[in-house]
């Protein structure tokens, strides 16, 4: 199966003519490039009458649905792509094509046992949005409240097996065969983007995430999360509440709506670091595609968030790390970057704190006190990327997800505010979480949470340390106990010795007599 995945994978990208895309690349192939293309347009006949980034679009819809969210996180990266190529993979993230609405019904009556109409009041056949991995239709619940519906795509698990399958057998061969391969951990990237992946194929997991993430922003004037209905859900079905906005990348229906574009930008940034490091829980899959903005009056301007089949969770010593790196990052303080890295054990034990600082400052400096537009984070992630293989810096397969989402806010702040100060937007938000974490307030906070576990604790102290006296007293009674009895064995085989010696002089005195 995964030789025909494979075959059908060369397939696609020789009928779309991605090869051609890839040996017109000089810059890869030089001479070569040149040689072997030449030979395809005399040996072989292709239509490439379609633009080149509409071929690319229709590769990746083919290709199915790792390749196509690959297509949307390239299409936020607007500095890194051609502007042809960026709008048009831009129509995966709400233009990939849709499953049969008859597979739809059928999905639904399979999960709830019985026809759709005795389910819905009013249920709209044709998909309102439909994404890599399931397709979404608006429906009415018989109390009259307006839904949401998800929909698993149907056979999509084996798909997503065969791809992860062939990610798996290139990473192996990336370590195997590039001398940087082993550091940068591809198989164990790949096993977590699996993992990932097929979290998004239970839509009961997702709604979980939702009901998590809305309560974390229960009351927040910035994001607006939708109510799971809970008992019109099931493992290939999800029902939500029915949200009201226009898609984040439109932003001309943004101003006409009176939005503050500028203020909208700054309040993703607060969203994003809000969810990092006060819950360490957040959406993974920021693409336009999955954020709107309110136009009611009573939420205006807000964010409201969908698809929740990709979220991220830190742990308390990963958002402590990313906190002291990012504010240091902020406060230029490269020194403290290089010691962070090195006392997480990201870079070896062994590496010179001031090379590496040296090493930082020279791609860092150069981005700081200018927007979004003037700064080529192409140049900078190559450069950070150089340095990082000088440094033998070890990639963290646990914050994969982090890195991608970061590409994803980043995308969102170029297209919403191009003037964004990203670096003054978020250091006041980390300076405030790290006094929060680690002055008086955190002090607090953290006796409140350590309450419960010491009122059962503290009465059993004095017996616990009786237990731990007695215990430490009759492990060295026993330690000297065994240390006399291994004395007492050495001597008598000395005593042993000298006896059959005695006994061997006196044979020998008589046997002379």
């Amino acid at each position: 199966m995964r030789l025909f995945r494979l075959l059908r994978i060369a397939c696609v990208t020789y009928r779309y003519g991605l090869d051609r895309m890839i040996l017109d690349n000089e810059s890869v192939f030089g001479i070569w490039g040149r040689v072997l293309l030449a030979l395809q347009k005399l040996m072989f006949w292709r239509d490439f009458s379609a633009p080149r980034a509409v071929r690319l679009r229709l590769a990746l819809e083919a290709l199915g649905p790792i390749f196509v969210k690959f297509g949307q996180v390239l299409s936020t990266r607007r500095d890194l792509l051609p502007a042809d190529l960026a709008e048009e993979l831009a129509k995966l993230q709400d233009q990939v094509p849709p499953f049969a609405s008859r597979l739809a019904l059928a999905e639904l009556e399979a999960a709830y046992g019985k026809p759709v109409d005795q389910v819905f009041t009013e249920f709209c056949v044709e998909p309102v949005a439909s994404a890599s991995v399931a397709q979404v239709h608006f429906a009415v619940l018989p109390d009259g409240r307006e839904v949401a519906v998800k929909i698993l795509r149907p056979g999509i698990r084996p798909v997503i097996d065969h791809d992860i399958a062939l990610l798996q057998v290139a990473a192996t061969l990336l370590e195997k065969l590039w001398a940087d391969g082993r550091r940068l951990k591809p198989r164990e990237v790949v096993a977590e983007f699996d993992k990932y992946l097929h979290d998004e194929l239970d839509l009961m997991r997702e709604a979980a995430n939702c009901s998590q993430l809305r309560r974390n922003f229960a009351g927040s004037d910035l994001l607006i999360v939708p109510e799971v209905y809970w008992d019109w859900c099931t493992h290939s079905v999800m029902v939500m509440e029915r949200m009201h906005g226009i898609p984040i990348s439109q932003t001309a229906a943004l101003r006409a709506a009176g939005i503050d574009i500028p203020r909208l930008a700054r309040a993703g940034v607060e969203i994003f670091f809000t969810q990092v490091f006060r819950d360490g829980f957040f959406h993974a899959d920021m693409h336009p595609g999955n954020i709107f903005v309110a136009t009611d009056e009573a939420v205006k301007g807000r964010y409201i968030a969908v698809d929740f089949g990709i979220v991220g969770t830190l742990t308390e010593s990963d958002k402590s790390y990313l906190a002291q790196n990012f504010l240091a990052f902020f406060r230029r303080d490269y020194k403290r970057v290089a010691e962070a890295h090195i006392e997480s054990g990201w870079a070896p034990k062994d590496t010179r704190v001031d090379e590496f600082e040296a090493a930082i400052r020279a791609v860092c400096e150069p981005i700081f006190d200018r927007p979004l537009k003037e700064i080529s984070f192409g140049r900078v992630l190559l450069r950070l990327f150089q340095t990082s293989r000088r440094f033998n810096v070890e990639v963290q397969p646990q914050l994969v997800l982090l890195q991608k989402t970061l590409l994803n806010i980043e995308g969102l702040g170029r297209e919403l505010d191009p003037d964004l100060d990203l670096w003054q937007t978020a250091k006041p938000f980390l300076e405030r979480w790290m006094s929060e974490q680690v002055g008086w307030r955190g002090l607090v906070r953290n006796l409140k949470r350590e309450a419960p576990q010491w009122a059962g604790f503290l009465p059993a102290l004095p017996r616990l340390m009786h237990q731990a006296l007695t215990g430490e007293r009759s492990a060295a009674l026993l330690a000297e106990l065994a240390a006399l009895r291994a004395e007492e064995a050495k001597n008598r085989r000395y005593l042993a010795l000298i006896s059959a010696l005695l006994c061997a002089l006196f044979l020998l005195i008589l046997w002379r007599g």
